[in-house]
């Protein structure tokens, strides 16, 4: 009978047990987050044997607390190191080879050991300071009772407390001060960026008066060399040539100004020619910028009967005797023109630089964005 009220009772209990809210104070009366923890050992009321849980001396804590500290102040360290070594090393060192390796060194080694050293530390907060047991909770019927809702607060707040981090000062500051170089990484990292660009994509290196030579040669062009109906030449300003540019120009400063020279014949001009853009042409002989308003691909390809420039990546195609207007393709806007004229020695010369930017619609061509 003993027996029998004895397991009757234990039954009730572990009911009750099952039944509790996380954060709710366990039938016991005690006021830890699980029932059955104390300072020294934490427990709880899940399916799990108590010994499969454990806690830390406060000794064990401080200790903990203590190496923490010293893998957040490293941390600090290196992550001051970082912002030093960004401003050691200015952004046009990587051109030069020993620099460029150098800073990125400085660079990845520091920002490197500053996460490691954040992870370390994390780490032993959580092995060495914060309790471990076993969090289980029954499911309920929903919504919740009131006095489940209000429990939460009490939960988080005792979580807080056990996890160290409104007890452990030293801990908490250096992680805080840890993180704050990492927090600064990111603005220090914005002059890499450079000034705005302004209205240097609208612009090219073209200027009035500035020559033009066929593309892959120093020859200057002159009129007769489009001499014929339907001839097409490509062609580049005329720069003088370097030792690091034995071409006059950089890949990039071609990629932009490069050209194709067509010569019209006059009955073939088409009423949506503008008479400005009939004014940017020297007898006949138009220029158009060779770069696809599409991505960027040469538009190279010229078809004499039909006036048609074709871009062979997407098929993007161009009516040049109606200001090269887009007539077939993925392409949204005209290839830019270039005004030409000729000067007092009888060669082709730019009139000043395309009359829109040149290359991809990747931003808005009317309003300049």
């Amino acid at each position: 009978m003993t027996d029998n009220t004895s397991n009757h009772h234990n039954n009730e209990a572990g009911a009750g047990d099952r039944d509790r809210v996380i954060g709710t104070p366990s039938p016991s009366g005690s006021d830890a987050i699980v029932a059955g923890t104390t300072e020294q050992q934490r427990g709880h009321d899940g399916p799990y044997p108590a010994e499969e849980t454990h806690g830390h001396s406060e000794e064990e804590q401080r200790r903990g607390e203590k190496v923490a500290a010293v893998w957040f102040t490293i941390a600090f360290l290196t992550g001051m190191g970082f912002v030093v070594a960004f401003f050691l090393f200015p952004p046009d060192s990587i051109s030069d080879p020993r620099m460029g390796q150098y800073s990125t060194m400085a660079l990845g080694g520091t920002l490197g050991l500053a996460l490691f050293a954040i992870g370390a530390g994390m780490t032993v907060w959580a092995r060495r300071v914060m309790p471990h047991y076993e969090v289980s909770s029954p499911y309920d019927e929903l919504p919740s009772a009131p006095e489940e809702k209000g429990s939460f607060g009490q939960f988080f707040m005792k979580g807080a407390d056990e996890s160290g981090f409104t007890r452990r000062p030293l801990m908490r500051r250096t992680l805080l001060l840890a993180m704050a170089p990492l927090g600064i990484a990111p603005i220090v990292l914005l002059r890499d960026t450079g000034p705005l660009p302004g209205d240097k994509l609208k612009h090219t290196m073209w200027e009035k008066g500035m020559h033009m030579v066929a593309e892959g040669t120093h020859r200057r062009l002159t009129a007769a060399d489009l001499e014929t109906d339907g001839s097409m030449i490509s062609a580049l300003p005329y720069s003088e040539p370097t030792a690091e540019h034995p071409h006059g120009l950089s890949l990039n400063e071609q990629a932009k100004t490069s050209i194709i020279l067509i010569k019209m014949p006059a009955e073939d001009w088409k009423p949506g020619m503008t008479e400005q853009q009939r004014n940017w042409t020297h007898d006949n002989i138009v220029a158009y910028s060779k770069i696809c308003t599409h991505v960027g691909c040469p538009a190279a390809l010229y078809e004499q009967t039909t006036h048609r420039i074709l871009c062979p990546c997407h098929q993007s195609t161009f009516d040049a005797a109606n200001g090269a207007e887009v007539v077939f393709g993925p392409a949204h806007r005209p290839l830019p023109q270039l005004p030409i004229t000729v000067d007092n020695e009888g060669y082709l010369v730019a009139d000043g630089d395309f009359s829109s930017p040149v290359g991809p619609t990747f931003w808005d061509a009317e309003k300049g964005e």
